[in-house]
């Protein structure tokens, strides 16, 4: 049991990491209470199946793969997409933290990002999320995914490509 975590590092891990995990959630759902419900959901899961985790340090990405599923989940249950709202400021913030006075021109960026997003299926936008918004490289998204790194890379830039083409007005298909 050496190295397996407790209930209560659990629950502090949880405090700390809470905004990435809502703006990942967030960014499948697009909506406050949705993506609210996936974090409890997720951290239920993973409460639940505590002793599966056996080494502190890996908690980020096995919660964000939780989480990952979780709003894949939410996502085929519900099989309909909720529009980013136009005066929500929520992760936005959370995303790009300390823009405060000149927001207006990143807002913008991220409403096009956010639609960019929409046309990608939800397997898709796993790739971006992790690499743009949390950062990890592609061998540390092929671990977490259990994956080849080849087929992280490839299917990474197939959905950045899908995104390009949306935003320029291209064909996609």
């Amino acid at each position: 049991m050496r190295g397996h975590i407790k209930k209560q590092e659990f629950a502090e891990k949880m405090m700390e990491n809470r905004k990435r995990l809502y703006c990942i959630a967030y960014s499948y759902v697009k909506n406050e209470q949705d993506a609210l419900d996936i974090i409890s959901e997720a951290a239920c899961k993973g409460l639940l199946h505590l002793r599966d985790l056996e080494r502190a340090e890996y908690f980020m990405t096995w919660m964000t793969k939780i989480v990952i599923n979780t709003a894949i989940d939410s996502i085929r249950k519900n099989s309909r997409y909720t529009a980013l709202p136009e005066d929500s400021d929520g992760c936005a913030e959370m995303i790009y933290p300390g823009n405060g006075q000149d927001a207006e021109p990143d807002r913008e960026a991220l409403m096009d990002l956010y639609n960019a997003l929409d046309i990608l299926e939800p397997e898709e936008r796993t790739y971006i999320v992790l690499r743009y918004f949390e950062e990890y490289n592609f061998r540390e998204i092929a671990q977490m995914l259990k994956l080849p790194e080849s087929t992280v890379k490839s299917r990474f830039y197939r959905a950045l490509e899908k995104m390009k083409q949306h935003m320029t007005g291209g064909c996609v298909g």
